[in-house]
């Protein structure tokens, strides 16, 4: 059975078109540690600076169940590029 969690905090792998690394972590997300219900979904709208017109991101999430356990959260790399530079 699913059931709420809380998204504590997030570590982010962030590399620019030349291959430098940005290592970003911190508590929640925008300034928030929201609690998402079960089936439910949360989005947010964040940005980085890169040296380059294209880099990968890629991170974790910690997330906290009602009952206290936590749990980390991968997320797979995806690709960053300022609009209209890839086709």
């Amino acid at each position: 059975m699913f059931e709420p969690v809380q998204l504590l905090s997030r570590r982010w792998l962030i590399t620019d078109g030349n291959g430098k690394q940005l290592t970003v972590e911190g508590d929640g997300v925008v300034g928030e540690q929201p609690v998402i219900p079960a089936n439910d979904d949360y989005t947010y709208t964040s940005g980085t600076a890169l040296e380059t017109p294209v880099g990968v991101m890629q991170g974790q999430y910690v997330m906290q169940c009602e009952n206290g356990e936590t749990f980390t959260a991968e997320i797979a790399p995806f690709n960053l590029a300022v609009p209209n530079i890839i086709n």
